[in-house]
């Protein structure tokens, strides 16, 4: 499995394929339906992302000392950035998570495309996939 810094590099690759954001919108769009989508237990107000415009459930699982992540949204857009955040985090170690930086999102200038509330919506998506580790890593035995 890849090391987050790994993949993040590769997606600020696909993204610098792109000429436009059009172009960059349509991509995410791709990536959202490629989303290991989360169960319809899971789709309630419990699982839901404070702080979107849409709504965005994200559910953790801890596999192999691995957090795994599954995620929906109703809309579009926000579907493949919580699809991007996934591909990013889900399979890690909670402490990869955690300490990860997220600087690859303004290489590939997704914050500056987005609006207010859908910035907004993204730095609530990261908080809330890093408190999933938190708990995960809080919750293993210490060494």
């Amino acid at each position: 499995m890849s090391d987050i810094k790994q993949i993040q590099e590769e997606i600020v690759d696909e993204f610098a394929l792109f000429d436009d954001w059009m172009q960059r919108y349509e991509y995410m769009i791709e990536l959202g339906k490629s989303l290991p989508l989360i169960d319809d237990q899971y789709k309630t107000d419990d699982y839901i992302i404070k702080g979107c415009q849409s709504k965005v459930w994200v559910h953790a699982d801890m596999k192999d000392n691995k957090v795994v992540f599954t995620a929906d949204s109703d809309a579009i857009i926000t579907k493949g950035i919580i699809a991007i955040l996934i591909r990013v985090f889900s399979n890690q170690k909670p402490k990869n998570i955690i300490e990860a930086n997220t600087n690859f999102i303004d290489e590939i200038g997704l914050k500056e495309h987005l609006s207010p509330t859908r910035a907004n919506g993204l730095v609530s998506m990261i908080k809330q996939l890093k408190m999933y580790a938190l708990a995960y890593e809080n919750k293993q035995p210490q060494n």
